[in-house]
């Protein structure tokens, strides 16, 4: 009796573990794929990118730091469009894999 109880405990740890080791994965995949070229220079689009982008969007050219500490003069409102595009494909991918994933534990 304990056996079995001790394989119930073992199986449900494992599975927690296994899922929380998925989400961690899957985090790093989809954030691996914010990455995008524009303008010569290399984005991560993210909250922070296009927060950045909103505030100068009156601007017709912005120089801002690239991922790779470059400055680079971009057109903020053609980035913006870019980044939060490339967002929203990514988190809508995310969102099905996730649910995907949660629905075989």
């Amino acid at each position: 009796m304990d056996s079995d109880k001790s394989k119930t405990l073992y199986n449900y740890v494992k599975s927690r573990f296994d899922h929380e080791r998925n989400k961690q994965i899957l985090r790093e995949k989809y954030h691996a794929k914010m990455i995008f070229a524009h303008n010569g220079g290399m984005w991560k689009s993210g909250p922070s990118l296009i927060t950045l982008l909103i505030n100068y969007n009156d601007h017709e050219s912005i120089v801002i730091e690239d991922l790779y500490h470059n400055p680079i003069k971009v057109n903020p409102k053609k980035l913006l469009e870019i980044a939060q595009q490339h967002w929203q494909e990514q988190m809508n991918a995310w969102l099905v894999e996730y649910e995907t994933n949660s629905r075989k534990r």
